[in-house]
């Protein structure tokens, strides 16, 4: 199947681009550099996209895996704040952040100075062989930050791939179990370990055979879709057993298929990501971790998308009270740099040397770059997450009012799914104007992208303002009146 930004090219029958005209003659003299940094809202020069970013993409055909997913045609040249700007001098709000990992805005200068430092310092020298100040100082930091009151321990990789990798690989060293319970809506990286747990999209696995780790999977507690036809009044999501989603562990999983004391982990995402931004009841984090606690299993928290201040703490863990035993962080750990983090309970990680390293994982460039985001988290960017994503979501639920394609708006802090349907009652999800919603969108200077099979997701820099989030709301407003 051809993607849409190539559809986007085949088709031509869109109409013409929003131009900013009044804006665009004020500032042709200036330079593009300088127009981003003043920027705030989206600047549109050219048809899109342009001539110079057609010829990008049509270089970018001939020589790059088709493997990878792009829903529209933006090229990306350069970025400030929450604003990014493509070749041909046109200007984007930026509402996905690579995806939560520019948590800090794109080249923040804080961070960036931090980066130019360590470069001048040195560039690289192999955690599994030497020391270096840089991992302990930040290890110290993550020791303090996630969640639970024990000693804990970090391996640094490159990926949030790589983390949930280091994650099982621990797990599987200090139960002496093999088996693996994930959830059905789950991403947790495309190596062979991580795929096993990822059930996302049949997509993903197609064409790698089978999976290479005992992993079982059972529903998310998607309460608006509940595959059980319950709600939380009726499920038990409101009382002490907990809901019925998690209960399910064990009262039919360790009675059919999976022996509990054969069960290393249960490896749960906090804020599920790419199966459409679903937050689930505090409960079902909470009667997880019991479960495991009585079973003597492990509690594996993937907070790759939703940790690193994005729901407007520092992970979406504590939003529940929950505590895992091992925690997986990255995307947002070091504003774009490629940095991972597998945090554990340090009784936990007593592996002796050599079972487990990483060439690059830990470069102190990328570890400089998290020792300021994380200055910036606390300073003021997790209290701006949450209360802009409360704004926003206020915002959104107001629009439901007027459009009913919008089924649901869910969220915690910057981390905010969007779900859009062709029937309330029904709940019949609209997948193709969803996909129609990303790209009217940018032809407004917005980027966006979806998550599940019919969510449009927000994960935009935590810079973001709230003029910025006025604009969205417009945007989203003009483009739901259209599809």
């Amino acid at each position: 199947m051809r993607s849409l930004a190539i559809q986007f090219f085949a088709r031509r029958k869109l109409p013409g681009p929003v131009i900013f005209e009044s804006v665009k003659k004020e500032c042709d003299n200036m330079s593009t550099t300088a127009e981003l940094k003043s920027a705030k809202l989206p600047i549109l020069k050219t048809a899109l996209p342009g001539p110079k970013s057609r010829e990008i993409i049509e270089r970018d055909r001939q020589y790059i895996s088709p493997s990878y997913t792009r829903n529209y045609p933006f090229v990306m040249q350069r970025g400030r704040g929450a604003m990014v700007e493509d070749p041909d001098g046109n200007v984007f709000l930026d509402l996905n952040a690579g995806v939560a990992v520019c948590s800090t805005g794109h080249s923040h200068p804080q961070v960036v100075e931090a980066i130019k430092q360590q470069l001048d310092e040195f560039i690289h020298i192999c955690a599994a062989d030497f020391y270096y100040p840089q991992m302990p100082a930040l290890a110290e930091r993550l020791n303090r930050l996630a969640p639970g009151g024990f000693e804990k321990k970090v391996h640094f990789g490159n990926s949030g791939a790589e983390a949930i990798e280091g994650s099982l690989k621990l797990a599987f060293h200090s139960t002496r179990r093999q088996k693996v319970i994930g959830f059905y809506g789950s991403f947790h990286g495309r190596t062979l370990g991580a795929l096993s747990l990822t059930a996302s999209k049949a997509r993903q696995r197609g064409g790698f055979g089978r999976q290479a780790l005992d992993v079982s999977h059972i529903p998310y507690a998607n309460c608006y879709r509940c595959p059980y036809n319950l709600t939380p009044e009726t499920c038990g999501a409101m009382e002490s057993k907990g809901p019925h989603c998690a209960r399910v562990i064990e009262d039919l999983l360790f009675k059919t298929t999976i022996p509990a004391d054969e069960c290393a982990a249960i490896v749960v995402e906090p804020v599920q990501g790419e199966g459409g931004y679903v937050v689930p009841p505090a409960s079902f984090l909470q009667t997880i971790r019991s479960i495991a606690d009585r079973h003597g299993m492990l509690v594996i928290a993937d907070e790759v998308q939703s940790g690193m201040g994005r729901t407007g703490r520092m992970f979406a863990s504590e939003h529940a009270g929950f505590v895992p035993d091992i925690l997986a962080s990255a995307k947002g750990i070091a504003s774009g740099l490629p940095l991972s983090a597998t945090i554990a309970r340090a009784d936990l990680m007593d592996w002796k040397p050599g079972a487990h390293a990483s060439t690059f994982g830990g470069n102190p460039v990328a570890i400089a770059a998290a020792l300021a985001t994380i200055d910036l988290l606390e300073d003021h960017l997790i209290a701006n997450a949450a209360k802009m994503g409360e704004y926003l979501m206020e915002g959104m639920r107001e629009l439901m009012k007027k459009h009913p394609m919008i089924g649901d708006v869910r969220g915690q802090g910057l981390m905010i799914g969007m779900e859009l349907v062709r029937d309330r009652q029904t709940k019949e999800p609209a997948i193709e104007e969803r996909d129609r919603f990303e790209v009217e969108c940018y032809r407004r200077g917005l980027l966006v992208l979806g998550c599940g099979p019919n969510t449009i997701r927000l994960s935009p820099p935590l810079v973001i303002d709230r003029e910025q989030c006025d604009f969205t709301l417009k945007t989203f407003d003009e483009v739901l009146s259209v599809l």
